[in-house]
């Protein structure tokens, strides 16, 4: 009888489940594969952790580590496969053509810089500040992680504070340090804000102009402007949930060029008349960087070779879709300190050891609220202007990520708080962290 019972449980919660299996198995083969190749994680790990919720957990995971590819199946059904190529991350192969087609890596210069952190890769430099409570300002970042790993709920990675350029607090789960690199997740489409910046910072693109999309040519769509993209205002359908089959896991999990799903949606509102936060217009937008360059190396080696190796974030490697094209959306990693040094270049107005990356007035615009966003978000950042964290400095700003993903930026306390994890984000006090950590300092 029991028998019975369980095949009766597992076949309603195929049946109940099939619609998205290929998002499960989707999400699972990728990310899966991700961690192992990209992050050196074990499959226990990944699996009890970053892939250990519904209906995700369902998939079984197998590695291939000659091929370095994952294959993923919910009870041998809608197999998914996601292969490792170097200097690229990993890429989820289309369901009808399990093959990887051949695309350059990216040129990096990976000499280490022989300067302490943040400035360079040797290790940051030791230092008391007299008006900080270390008490107070530990005790904040122990409560940020779970003191019971099976019974987790807050499952944080990692806490880094930065405080005028010095690190006064760091603690990592156990299994993972200041090595360990991490998914930003959605923490990536402010990695697209800078490279925008430098477009325009060196007259090379002006995102004023309507933006340069093929397919809106003929049509209304051709006046949304690349500013309008950047500020989520574009005023085109996107449906943004991950917890069905959407425009986002459709993109994500089944789609071989993702900066094509955006631009073949509908105008919804007229643009600047409607805030809606899309993946989908990041991707657009990484399309729309691609078509800046005369070659596709020219455009892989552009990130690395403009911010990313020259502040020597060396650890940080931005995931590419099966056309090649960044997937500015979700696949950034990194390990938290160089996460933090991105927070450090805008706390430093664009600034970065001397060299201007962008100029000041473009962090400013950053922060400025989107039209609409109801004072929470800038340009691919969020804000608080408008107090979403209650208790925490209105000027601060930040980069989020699926997941509970934190860089906080907050100028007016000389301060980057950066929180990583795998946790639901209204399972996880951010404001209580922040707040606590900057009470800490007189």
């Amino acid at each position: 009888m029991i028998f019975f019972i369980l095949i009766a449980l597992i076949i309603v919660l195929v049946v109940y489940n099939y619609p998205r299996l290929n998002i499960i198995t989707g999400f699972a083969a990728k990310n899966v594969c991700s961690c192992t190749f990209v992050a050196d994680r074990k499959l226990k790990s990944i699996e009890s952790e970053d892939n250990g919720f519904s209906p995700i957990k369902m998939a079984k995971n197998k590695i291939d580590f000659e091929e370095k590819s994952v294959t993923s199946t919910v009870f041998g059904l809608k197999k998914r496969k996601a292969v490792y190529r170097e200097g690229l991350g990993c890429v989820l192969l289309p369901e009808n053509n399990p093959k990887s087609r051949k695309i350059e890596e990216p040129n990096r210069n990976l000499t280490p810089i022989q300067k302490p952190f943040p400035y360079g890769n040797l290790e940051p430099k030791d230092s008391v500040f007299a008006n900080i409570d270390y008490d107070k300002l530990n005790q904040a970042i122990e409560n940020a992680f779970d003191e019971d790993i099976d019974s987790a709920k807050k499952k944080t990675k990692a806490v880094l504070v930065v405080y005028k350029d010095h690190i006064i607090g760091e603690k990592y789960m156990e299994g993972y340090n200041k090595d360990t690199r991490l998914l930003g997740w959605s923490m990536t489409k402010s990695l697209t804000n800078t490279m925008f910046g430098i477009l325009q910072k060196d007259s090379i693109f002006d995102i004023h102009k309507p933006a340069p999309v093929e397919e809106w040519k003929k049509d209304d769509r051709r006046k949304i402007t690349t500013k309008e993209l950047l500020k989520m205002n574009s005023g085109l359908e996107w449906v943004e949930d991950y917890n069905s089959i959407s425009d986002v896991t459709k993109m994500l999990f089944q789609a071989s060029n993702m900066t094509k799903p955006q631009a073949e949606k509908r105008e919804k509102h007229k643009p600047n008349k409607f805030f809606n936060y899309s993946s989908g217009t990041t991707n657009l937008l990484s399309g729309i960087l691609r078509e800046q360059f005369e070659t596709h190396q020219e455009y892989l080696d552009f990130p690395y070779k403009s911010f990313i190796d020259k502040m020597g974030m060396h650890s940080m490697l931005i995931e590419t879709d099966c056309a090649g094209n960044y997937v500015l959306s979700s696949y950034g990693w990194a390990n938290t300190r160089d996460w933090a040094k991105f927070g450090l270049l805008y706390l430093h107005k664009g600034n970065w050891d001397g060299e201007q990356i962008i100029k000041e007035s473009w962090v400013g615009y950053t922060h400025s609220p989107a039209p609409n966003s109801d004072d929470r978000y800038g340009e691919h950042f969020w804000i608080n202007k408008g107090g979403f964290y209650p208790n925490s400095p209105r000027d601060m700003y930040s980069a989020n990520g699926y997941q509970g993903q934190r860089i906080f930026i907050i100028p007016s306390k000389d301060m980057v708080i950066v929180r990583l994890g795998y946790s639901e984000t209204d399972r996880f006090d951010f404001d209580g962290l922040v707040s606590k950590i900057v009470a800490s300092v007189k």
